[in-house]
């Protein structure tokens, strides 16, 4: 298991592009905006698995009660269904730690 401390430094600029062609498509960050086939990701830093309103959650996502940071989003980004058995997200993960530090460095900006 890989650790967020032993990461490299992440890249914002390099997250938002990572963001726009791997997760775009499935959620947003805008504050206000509307869920898509993912929740919107507007403040996730802090925020437990599962608890977005408005959005309808796998059993799976909501029982877990993943408190979102760096840490536990850098683990969860290497396979998302290896981390929360049973989630709908069908997004494969990112096995690379530059792009999880980057795409995190870019979250930490974009949704806060």
């Amino acid at each position: 298991m890989s650790s967020f401390s032993e990461a490299p430094r992440g890249d914002s600029k390099a997250g938002e592009k990572i963001f726009r062609t791997k997760c775009a498509q499935c959620h947003t960050i805008d504050k206000g905006a509307g869920h898509k086939q993912g929740p919107n990701l507007n403040g996730l830093l802090g925020r437990q698995s599962g608890t977005t309103p408005g959005y309808s959650y796998s059993a799976a996502n909501k029982n877990m009660a993943v408190h979102w940071e760096e840490n536990t989003l850098y683990e969860y980004l290497l396979n998302p269904k290896k981390y929360i058995p049973g989630t709908k997200m069908v997004f494969p993960g990112l096995k690379k730690p530059q792009e999880r530090a980057d795409l995190i460095a870019y979250l930490k900006d974009a949704t806060a």
